[in-house]
């Protein structure tokens, strides 16, 4: 990976509110807020009232797409190499503290540390590999289609009975 490829990752992931992983037996990616710094994306997930990434720690490598904040556009995508930050480390004791800051809606800040190291994990995303940035490759994040659902509008509204309607209407 080139600095020209790293520059463009690390100006993209601070200006990305976001990060959408591709996920090992997921059908869609899923978003995941992140903190940037030093060069890696570093992702809670797991615990109690935290973003549930299944598979996420176990992986070696996820695909990361990150999108504008303001319009919604790809940025750029690139393969991540995933490392578990462990509790007790130094690199955990550098980078908790600054995920903790910016977890804005906590239930509780109390703890918050003591917690995570017990019941989360965190996740170091590392760029490497290829990088591709906004129109190229589009096919392969643009396209996604929608999740199935069975909610569905079929057929006209429902009357109300006795309603009045708007003299406009009439």
């Amino acid at each position: 990976m080139g600095e020209d490829s790293i520059a463009l990752v690390a100006e993209a992931a601070k200006k990305s509110g976001l990060l959408w992983l591709e996920l090992p037996g997921l059908p869609q990616p899923r978003a995941a807020w992140h903190l940037w710094h030093d060069g890696s994306a570093y992702v809670l997930t797991g615990g109690d009232g935290e973003q549930p990434l299944p598979g996420l720690p176990e992986a070696a490598t996820v695909r990361v797409v990150l999108r504008s904040k303001d319009k919604g556009g790809r940025l750029v995508a690139f393969t991540a190499r995933c490392a578990r930050v462990e509790p007790g480390t130094e690199l955990w004791d550098e980078v908790a503290p600054l995920l903790a800051k910016d977890r804005l809606n906590a239930a509780s800040h109390d703890g918050q540390l003591d917690r995570w190291a017990a019941e989360s994990y965190v996740v170091r995303l590392t760029p490497e590999g290829d990088v591709t940035g906004p129109g190229e490759h589009a096919d392969d994040y643009a396209a996604v289609r929608p999740v199935p659902t069975p909610a569905a509008t079929a057929g006209p509204p429902p009357r109300l009975a006795g309603a009045k309607g708007r003299r406009a209407d009439r």
